[in-house]
């Protein structure tokens, strides 16, 4: 499940969304295995800092967890984490140098256009109500060329799959923020969409990036027996827990 806070104001809109995502209880840490996945597939497309040091933007930063685990492969380069979340800045503040609060609508995130060389994205898509405007705004702080690493739940995880015929309510899925109902797990997150690898890779696109590569990542829930099965099956992303997926925005014409 995903463990981010969002950060677009279409939440503020719903006073019970703005209180649910304040609430110290709400997890907003980022689970390890995703994240150091996620923080090799960005060091790949970045490369060193002694080729010129980059600006790295973490939206929807949470308690910080994905930067903090990024940063020791990412030396020279510049991390600050964004969050719309007071509660979760707060945590940011003890893993990162750099924090600022921002959302993603409603005025924009406070960064000039252009001046972000990549985006961390992690698991924040999953709670937003308007997931447009949010990659709207993130292709507008990207650099032509700029790097979108992207990562959610995926609905057509394996045992989704297998949840589904048997008439089960698909992990990471929410019918309500108040309980968990005819699914497995207890802990509410605030989920309010969910993609397949098709889905998600057809949404970003239409959304002016291109698309560099996804992967496969293993979800910390699964229950410790099926763990091994898990991690096998991101060898396929399509059915894997989590989805990582690299985008670009499309460099300058010409370049």
């Amino acid at each position: 499940m995903s463990t981010k806070t969002p950060t677009t104001t279409a939440t503020a809109d719903r006073p019970g969304l703005r209180d649910f995502y304040e609430d110290p209880a709400v997890p907003v840490a980022s689970g390890g295995p995703r994240s150091l996945r996620q923080a090799r597939m960005l060091a790949e497309a970045l490369g060193p800092a002694a080729h010129g040091a980059r600006t790295i933007l973490d939206i929807g930063c949470g308690d910080g967890t994905a930067a903090a685990t990024a940063a020791p492969l990412l030396p020279g380069h510049r991390l600050v984490g964004v969050d719309w979340s007071q509660d979760a800045l707060r945590r940011a503040r003890t893993r990162l140098p750099h924090t600022v609060r921002g959302e993603l609508t409603d005025g924009g995130l406070p960064f000039r256009t252009e001046s972000a060389d990549a985006v961390l994205f992690s698991e924040v898509i999953e709670h937003l109500v308007d997931p447009d405007a949010a990659l709207d705004e993130i292709r507008r702080v990207l650099r032509p060329g700029g790097h979108l690493m992207l990562s959610t739940p995926n609905l057509a995880a394996w045992y989704n799959r297998a949840l589904l015929l048997a008439g089960v309510q698909p992990v990471f899925s929410e019918v309500s923020l108040r309980g968990i109902h005819g699914r497995p797990g207890t802990e509410v997150v605030g989920h309010l969409r969910l993609y397949t690898a098709r889905a998600l890779r057809e949404f970003v696109a239409a959304s002016g990036f291109e698309i560099v590569r996804l992967r496969g990542a293993p979800f910390h829930g699964v229950p410790r027996p099926a763990r091994p099965l898990d991690r096998l099956v991101c060898a396929a992303p399509s059915a894997a827990s989590i989805l990582l997926l690299h985008a670009r925005r499309p460099p300058a014409q010409g370049a």
